[in-house]
């Protein structure tokens, strides 16, 4: 079976360093992105921390997710990891250090493309170890009210989105939409990376009274008008449909929160971060319904291999950590 993952792990062929604003504090944040050993998977490094915190960016770290997702270990957090996670996920690195000096990822733009940009300028370096991979094989399926995720098997990753604000708020700037993506780097490069968050001008300012987004500004967030049929920003919108974009885009890191790659079609109605976290769960809780499988090269091209016990995996440290089944908790 062909697939569109390369069979080898991947890291960074050299540290990447870039500086932005927190979000919420609007304190300035340092970041490196440094190459990292097979089977260590993505870890976020602390350094304004003495002794410094090691954070594993996986699923089972998920503190909150309100605003944004923020995961943590002990005392130690690192919240808004989902523009970070898509990038490292749509280039294809398997194991990365990153080291932070604040408890935020800055925000940047408020997309994805400057991480991916600065992924690119470090290029990619090929690793020993196979890459493990969780494919769906029965369709898996969460839902709270009307929000809705579910992932059918596929040879890939595909995510397909959709929101919806015409029955709640009184909207004509985002209305209905829609969006399906194929992951591979440049069509991430192409369609979604630029994609930048966006909110309510009112609920910005309800923020900023609450001691809450000071690092929000035009320059890293889209601004709905009051009036909901434009935006306050100057150069107006990347893409016509921006908004949906942006949380495939959401998505897209924070499902790398699995601790590998997936192989499926994602479906999305009206979801965050919340439900996000719920529907991964979902997924860790439905063993029945995907196959835990380790690479292998066939004349350069990806094939699956040998499918790999989940539970002794995990046991023997083959996957960093991997699931851990639990009640699901909305």
């Amino acid at each position: 079976m062909k697939l569109s993952v390369m069979p080898n792990q991947y890291t960074l062929r050299k540290s990447v360093s870039c500086c932005g604003v927190g979000l919420h504090t609007g304190r300035t944040v340092n970041l490196t992105i440094k190459p990292a050993p097979v089977d260590s998977g993505i870890r976020f490094f602390r350094t304004d921390l003495h002794p410094c915190q090691v954070i594993k960016a996986h699923m089972d770290k998920i503190v909150d997710t309100r605003l944004a997702t923020t995961i943590g270990e002990a005392d130690a957090t690192i919240s808004t990891t989902e523009h970070l996670m898509a990038a490292l996920h749509a280039y294809g690195i398997d194991n990365a250090d990153i080291e932070i000096d604040s408890h935020e990822v800055p925000i940047m733009d408020g997309s994805a493309g400057p991480f991916f940009n600065h992924l690119k300028s470090s290029g990619k370096k090929r690793q020993d170890g196979l890459k493990k991979v969780l494919r769906v094989i029965k369709p898996i399926r969460y839902q709270q009210g009307d929000k809705v995720m579910e992932i059918l098997p596929y040879d890939g990753f595909k995510v397909t989105g959709k929101i919806s604000f015409d029955d709640t708020i009184d909207d004509a700037i985002i209305k209905t939409q829609s969006y399906t993506f194929d992951m591979s780097p440049e069509a991430f490069l192409k369609d979604i990376a630029s994609a930048r968050t966006f909110g309510y001008v009112e609920q910005v300012e309800e923020l900023w009274a609450n001691g809450l987004a000071l690092g929000g500004s035009l320059a890293n967030v889209i601004a709905i008008h009051w009036n909901r049929t434009s935006v306050l920003n100057e150069d107006g919108l990347r893409y016509h449909d921006e908004f949906i974009r942006h949380k495939v885009l959401d998505i897209v890191g924070d499902l790398y929160l699995l601790g590998c790659p997936i192989l499926g079609h994602v479906r999305s109605h009206k979801t965050g971060h919340t439900e996000h976290r719920a529907f991964m769960q979902a997924i860790a809780n439905a063993s029945d319904c995907w196959e835990f499988c380790e690479l292998s090269s066939n004349s350069g091209t990806s094939v699956l291999g040998r499918a790999i016990d989940s539970t002794l995996a995990a046991a023997e440290g083959i996957l960093m950590p991997f699931f851990n089944p639990q009640p699901l908790v909305a």
